[in-house]
């Protein structure tokens, strides 16, 4: 059932509990603790007393179970019971929604607004489209806004165009992050393949597949994190196709205005220059392993999990300096730095001395009994931009951008294109999270 299941063990009596194995168990299920005949081979009725026996001498939260009601909660809360489970008060109620009600104010839970499942394609559209940015000649973006069959440009010198997707439970999980976040997300690295190209984010274009349990609200917040992502980068909404699907999926597709005179590619690494990268690494596979532990103590690299940056900034400086061989680190500095050394036909060395690590990630390490260097050079998401030069370029880059720093050297090839990496560093997956 995969680590996230949450997974609980019926045990009625003290004697129970000691023969029961519980390592793999959450919780334990106790009961039942009133007369029920919802399920024909119960257990014989163990009372409060029962369940508070129990509840004392059990190592997991206590869910009592069996024939309870709203007016029995608060006896079996002060009898130990960390939960309720409950069936036939409100699948025989007379009024389920009333019964589900009174148990959640007894139980101390607030009420929400419901929200429907959306169904209604144009009328979403319409909802979606209002208040986006709007195309000017300042960013020479749409000559029409979105809503039409097509997008019609303004004249683009150096057109560039990256395509992303996103899917539920592959690149995101709801109970990790927003929909605000989800969508800011998707759109920062998509345009991080048009930072990597010294492409100016110009217009977007996202398709949507949305199961049926979403509703409005929700697409509406995913459009939030979308357009405060575009704002950012004074680029426009271009169009896009909503539809339903089983599954819930952002494909997303990019226009940019790349550079006049360069078109940097990973074939362009030469035998003598460095690698270098524009900021610290591996946080974001930290915040990525908090996530899984429930580990709230590092909010800087949850963060950077959640809210990474397409690196514009930093792709102005390289063309200053003409610098040739550019890509963004999604799938780990290894993984990525393995790319460039297939494609320009060299080996890559790498300099561990040399790399920065942040504070923070080496407390996480400590506390994990992590290496740095390892999580630097497998961990992926990290979107900072990496790049090859002369050591003397470096240097005058290294005045406008002092985060960046040296990972290793090119060199001519040896027979492998990775020289001094262990067989257990890994790139970064975008597998299941």
């Amino acid at each position: 059932m995969g680590p996230d299941a949450i997974i609980g063990i019926s045990v009625s009596t003290l004697e129970e509990l000691k023969k029961t194995d519980l390592s793999f168990a959450d919780y334990i299920g106790t009961g039942p603790v009133f007369t029920t005949d919802t399920k024909t081979d119960a257990s014989a009725v163990i009372g409060l007393a029962g369940l508070r026996r129990v509840a004392e001498k059990s190592p997991l939260p206590v869910v009592a179970i069996g024939g309870i009601d709203s007016s029995m909660v608060d006896d079996c809360f002060s009898n130990g019971a960390a939960g309720i489970a409950v069936i036939s008060c409100i699948t025989r109620a007379e009024n389920p929604l009333h019964q589900a009600k009174a148990l959640g104010r007894v139980c101390g839970f607030s009420p929400r607004a419901l929200r429907l499942a959306w169904n209604n394609e144009f009328a979403l559209i319409d909802k979606l489209i209002t208040g986006i940015p709007v195309s000017n000649k300042r960013n020479f973006g749409l000559k029409n806004s979105p809503g039409d069959d097509a997008a019609l440009f303004e004249t683009i010198s150096n057109p560039v165009m990256t395509t992303d997707t996103q899917k539920e439970n592959i690149h995101f999980r709801r109970d990790w992050q927003t929909l605000e976040e989800i969508g800011q997300k998707a759109v920062e690295i998509t345009f991080s393949d048009l930072a990597a190209s010294y492409a100016r984010p110009l217009s977007l274009f996202v398709n949507l597949s949305i199961p049926s349990y979403m509703s409005e609200p929700d697409i509406e917040d995913l459009y939030t994190g979308i357009h405060r992502a575009l704002t950012r980068h004074q680029a426009t909404l271009g169009g896009g196709n909503v539809s339903s699907g089983r599954e819930f999926s952002i494909d997303l597709f990019a226009v940019g205005e790349g550079h006049p005179d360069i078109f940097p590619l990973r074939s362009n690494a030469r035998p003598g220059d460095g690698l270098y990268v524009s900021g610290p690494l591996g946080l974001a596979q930290a915040g990525l392993l908090c996530l899984k532990n429930n580990e709230s103590n590092y909010p800087k690299l949850i963060e950077k999990f959640k809210k990474p940056k397409a690196r514009c900034d930093v792709a102005k400086i390289l063309s200053d300096y003409n610098v040739v061989c550019v890509m963004d680190i999604s799938d780990g500095l290894a993984g990525d730095a393995g790319h460039i050394a297939l494609s320009s036909n060299i080996s890559i060395r790498f300099k561990p001395l040399f790399f920065k690590i942040d504070s923070i990630l080496a407390e996480f390490c400590r506390k994990y009994e992590s290496d740095p260097e390892t999580m630097i050079l497998s961990g992926g998401e990290d979107y900072e931009l990496m790049f090859t030069c002369a050591p003397e370029i470096f240097e005058q880059i290294k005045t406008r951008l002092p985060a960046a720093f040296q990972v290793g050297e090119c060199l001519l090839f040896s027979g492998t294109p990775l020289m001094n990496i262990s067989a257990e560093v890994m790139s970064f997956q975008h597998g299941k999270i």
